[in-house]
């Protein structure tokens, strides 16, 4: 399956979310929104890009942008690492990962010679329309977020 790129139509999707809500991407048109894929709960990467993320969340709320996380783990597991870590972003689920499939972030990685499939950290910007404004792929944590509060305030004008 081909990833999609910047201008195309973000793929839509519903499913579960902390809290025992579920998020799907055609609930949030008329606003933008901040989908970022990472790959585990509570590992230090992505436990930082969480954490600001939240810090960033007043921000971005400020701007009209809907910040939601997405990994493979299961929503329950969502609601203990929002809770350890006192998070503000929505956190979804995709268990059968055929969302991470089609946004083109679930690959094949490799760790001390060992190959497996996981999530490869990627962010992407959404328009109101539900179109793909920008991709980060391979993010790094530091100093992530505030490039991408930069790139939603210029979206929003």
């Amino acid at each position: 399956m081909q990833a999609p790129q910047e201008g195309d139509q973000a793929p839509d999707f519903t499913l579960p979310s902390d809290g025992g809500a579920t998020f799907s991407l055609s609930a949030q048109q008329g606003k933008p929104l901040v989908l970022y894929f990472y790959p585990k709960d509570d590992t230090t990467g992505c436990t930082k890009e969480a954490i600001d993320f939240t810090a960033a969340k007043p921000e971005f709320d400020k701007a009209g942008v809907v910040v939601a996380g997405m990994s493979p783990d299961p929503a329950k597991k969502h609601d203990r690492f929002r809770a350890k870590h006192n998070l503000a972003v929505t956190l979804v689920s995709d268990e059968s990962t055929q969302t991470l499939e089609a946004y083109g972030v679930w690959k094949e990685k490799s760790m001390y010679g060992r190959t497996y499939m996981g999530v490869e950290r990627t962010t992407f910007l959404i328009d109101a329309e539900g179109r793909i404004a920008r991709i980060w792929r391979k993010v790094k944590v530091a100093g992530h977020v505030e490039e991408v509060l930069a790139a939603a305030r210029e979206l929003t004008g």
